[in-house]
């Protein structure tokens, strides 16, 4: 359970837990010049926590000067429209893939192989999802953000088509996304949440081939001792498997 607002997991990069219990999680990280660059923003609800985080890092919404997306989901884009015009930005930045769903505000098609999947997809809309935010900034796979010295984008789908973890070589620090969560136990998270459950294992393995020294999650706390060893061996586990580790709820 969070009892922090915000944790430093390396030298100016924070853990800001969005929700109780670190269910869903912020990542900020501070310029040399005390600019501060979001890594996901939350639900729409996370304004008060994002803010408080924020504070106890000794900045604000005002200091935000980048607000980078791993995915258009709503635990992840929903403060988003509102943190831009708080911040007065131009945008956020998400890669060219989720870019089209972020500016409707309706998150990709989930699992079709699920009867929660195919719901879900029912019954999302634009504007039902979260907020429609404005893009200002598209990426690929292997772009370098200029956020804190460099942001390497590692192209990861399968949760959402266009998701992406996020390696911040110069502190070792690599944000997981969705690709995998560390919610109890590390996990690919739900199946009926992916657009494709299979894509999502097999791109997650790339990250087992990163060279890191923590893992920071969006969901569950991060972990800072034998991070890349311990996300290994659960990818090995995993692989050993079938695949089948995770939350495969239907």
């Amino acid at each position: 359970m969070s009892k922090e607002a915000a944790y430093e997991i390396a030298g100016n990069i924070w853990r800001i837990p969005a929700a109780p219990f670190d269910f869903v999680n912020i990542y900020a990280l501070v310029e040399d010049d005390g600019r501060v660059t979001l890594v996901d923003t939350g639900v729409k609800s996370s304004a008060a926590r994002t803010a408080a985080g924020l504070a106890a890092m000794g900045k604000s919404v005002q200091d935000v000067q980048r607000i980078v997306l791993t995915h258009a989901h709503g635990d992840h884009a929903g403060n988003a429209a509102n943190l831009v015009t708080e911040a007065g930005l131009d945008g956020v930045a998400i890669s060219a893939i989720d870019a089209p769903f972020a500016r409707i505000g309706q998150a990709p098609p989930r699992d079709q192989t699920t009867l929660m999947g195919r719901l879900l997809t029912r019954m999302s809309k634009p504007g039902k999802d979260f907020p429609a935010v404005v893009v200002g900034e598209e990426f690929a796979d292997g772009d370098v953000l200029p956020v804190a010295g460099g942001l390497r984008v590692v192209h990861t789908p399968g949760h959402t088509p266009g998701h992406v973890s996020l390696l911040h070589e110069d502190t070792g620090v690599l944000i997981t996304g969705d690709s995998i969560w560390n919610v109890r136990k590390f996990s690919f998270g739900v199946r009926a949440f992916c657009t494709d459950i299979a894509l999502n294992r097999r791109t997650a393995h790339v990250l087992g081939e990163l060279d890191y020294s923590v893992a920071a999650f969006t969901h569950g706390p991060h972990v800072g001792e034998n991070a890349r060893e311990r996300v290994r061996g659960y990818l090995a586990d995993a692989a050993k498997n079938g695949g089948s580790q995770g939350s495969d709820a239907s």
